[in-house]
């Protein structure tokens, strides 16, 4: 039993990871920044707790995650501004960072974005200042101490997952269901071969729990 602390539980990832680590036996607390939120973290079998990844410091914030053994981190500003990219994305990210830290947490994913991710489109200033935060973010952790993973999923769906993946550190583009993100998300945190990698995520024909193993051999 592992205990994990999710930044971002009640997102779309967020509350299926919850959902898909408390049926593994993990106990998992789930912080939401609104009220309202409680209550879908608390659906998804997690224990929430209130945070706010903008006003509070990282000393408050790592006495929350203090006796946790793992942080997984999928908060975004999800279109709310530059100003909360930067925030939350990006200093949010470098904060839960020194938290664990300072809390004795080592273990830390993270959820990033598909470097190719919204290529096919006309893109604009807000996404394209969304995707230097993003890349900000995997460098400033990757440079930490932590025992850290990256995860960076394609384009995310609402599909079903199918429970099969493509995964590795450089793969073509392409799309994923949240379901399946979830479900790597949970297979790959109980895996220490998987450590200070980044791996990228798309659908797939390989059954999650073959593609981690996969991953951490080395194959």
């Amino acid at each position: 039993m592992v205990k994990v602390f999710q930044i971002g539980a009640a997102g779309g990832v967020g509350r299926r990871l919850a959902r898909a680590l408390v049926d593994r036996g993990d106990q998992v607390t789930g912080m939401h920044r609104e009220p309202r939120q409680a209550e879908t973290v608390r659906a998804a079998g997690a224990v929430p707790v209130a945070g706010d990844l903008i006003g509070d410091s990282a000393t408050e914030l790592a006495t929350k995650l203090a006796g946790h053994d793992a942080v997984v981190f999928s908060a975004g500003a999800h279109g709310t501004g530059p100003d909360k990219t930067t925030a939350i994305d990006g200093a949010g990210l470098e904060k839960a960072a020194q938290a664990a830290a300072a809390a004795g947490v080592r273990r830390f994913v993270l959820v990033s974005a598909f470097p190719e991710a919204g290529r096919d489109r006309d893109t604009s200033p807000g996404f394209e200042h969304y995707m230097r935060v993003k890349k900000a973010a995997d460098v400033y952790l990757a440079h930490t101490d932590l025992d850290w993973l990256i995860v960076r999923p394609g384009t995310l769906l609402d599909d079903p997952g199918s429970g099969q993946v493509t995964a590795g550190p450089a793969i073509a583009y392409g799309t994923v269901s949240r379901d399946d993100v979830a479900a790597f998300l949970a297979t790959a945190l109980h895996e220490p071969g998987l450590s200070r990698i980044i791996i990228e995520l798309t659908g797939g024909s390989t059954p999650v729990a073959d593609a981690v193993a996969a991953l951490a051999s080395g194959r």
